[in-house]
């Protein structure tokens, strides 16, 4: 099984919003170059996770994470982000996709966040 993972943010008009999204992404590909790994954005921004998707099924993925890259669950992660992974199950209907929690729910973040916060 071939697989993908999608990191999703928001999306911002401002090219330097990105570039922390990006940095996390050049990491897991330098880290695990087997893994195929893009970014989607939910607005303002391109690709979205539609695209990226089909992108990561088009070269041969056949399960994809979509990792909320939030620190937060609002309303898009809550309820707009699984809406948009129902349909890529449904566009997609070989593939396996894993909608992981946001980022900021992991306890791992949340302790390095707070070591960081008193440094």
């Amino acid at each position: 099984m071939a697989r993908a993972v999608i990191l999703f943010g928001h999306g911002s008009r401002d090219p330097l919003w990105r570039l922390p999204m990006e940095t996390v992404a050049a990491r897991l590909r330098a880290q695990h170059p087997e893994v195929a790994v893009r970014c989607a954005y939910l607005e303002l921004d391109a690709p979205d996770l539609a695209t990226a998707a089909a992108e990561a099924v088009g070269a041969g993925a056949d399960r994809i994470t979509v990792v909320p890259m939030f620190l937060g669950t609002g309303r898009h992660a809550r309820e707009d982000l699984p809406l948009l992974v129902r349909a890529l199950e449904a566009s997609h209907p070989g593939v396996a996709f894993l909608l992981q929690k946001p980022v900021g729910e992991d306890g791992r973040v949340l302790d390095l966040i707070a070591r960081i916060a008193l440094e």
